[in-house]
């Protein structure tokens, strides 16, 4: 019986520290990479992800999107086995509407002035 194929990821921090490796199905979403990000994230780091939303994963320069799937990020580079795929891990918190409404009174009112000559 073939052995089923596994995709081996781990995952860089914003320290530059790594998570894993951890084996995925091809058949594996983004989507479900982040929730076992935001479930085994180190409780020692000063930035946290509160869901899988603060999350986003980069491979191969390229922002992920939830439903692409494992078996898609893979770069084939000639000759060389399978080896682990390294995902960049950015953390981006949701911005609360509070803090938007809080920063807006705080801030005077902007009076854009703009003139233009023409000669």
């Amino acid at each position: 019986m073939p052995e089923e194929e596994v995709v081996e990821i781990k995952f860089r921090l914003y320290d530059g520290s790594d998570m894993g490796p951890f084996r995925y199905s091809p058949a594996s979403t983004i989507a479900m990479l982040k929730e076992r990000i935001v479930a085994e994230w180190p409780k020692d780091k000063k930035i946290a992800p509160k869901g899988a939303n603060d999350i986003k994963l980069i491979n191969a320069g390229k922002i992920l999107e939830n439903n692409k799937i494992v078996g898609q990020c893979r770069v084939h580079c000639g000759d060389l086995p399978e080896a682990v795929i390294t995902m960049h891990v950015v953390v981006q918190p949701s911005v609360t509407k509070v803090k938007t409404a809080e920063k807006k009174v705080d801030e005077p009112p902007r009076n854009n002035l703009c003139s233009c000559s023409i000669m």
